[in-house]
């Protein structure tokens, strides 16, 4: 017999935040970002203290964006633990790009702690002035684009 229980995944989940066990072998479960649109490209910040940066990995592909890293933990055997709060592990996060981005361009920069995703707009998404023709006349059109706020 096959059971299913639909909120399963979400104690384990509480269970594993809620844990006081110290020097407990837990895992990473999230890395902290922001996203936002400045002019022509996207700027993605992630928070990544502690973590090598030869272990950061960006990548690209059928449009999502995956950001690794891992943290290492302390080796130092003889440590009597008094408060273990830091996560250690493998980070993964995976952000859906859409069509309107130019996968080719993206640049990503780590410097204190922090990953830094630049993510420029494809040309095609860019806004432009268009050219509207009346008989006898010309007269140039900007297209706008509305932000949601």
């Amino acid at each position: 017999m096959l059971r299913f229980d639909p909120f399963s995944d979400l104690d384990e989940w509480a269970r594993s935040m809620l844990s006081t066990q110290v020097g407990s072998n837990r895992a990473p479960r999230f890395m902290p970002m922001d996203l936002c649109k400045i002019d022509d490209h996207y700027v993605l910040t992630a928070d990544l203290p502690g973590v090598d940066p030869g272990s950061v990995d960006v990548s690209v592909e059928n449009g999502m964006l995956t950001i690794s890293a891992h943290r290492s933990a302390r080796s130092d055997e003889s440590a009597q633990w008094l408060a273990n709060e830091r996560f250690f592990g493998n980070f993964r996060r995976q952000i859906s790009l859409g069509e309107g981005v130019d996968t080719s361009a993206i640049k990503a920069t780590y410097e204190n702690g922090v990953l830094t995703v630049t993510i420029p707009l494809a040309e095609s998404a860019k806004p432009r002035k268009i050219a509207v023709e009346r008989a006898g006349e010309q007269k140039t059109i900007e297209a706008a684009t509305v932000d949601a706020e």
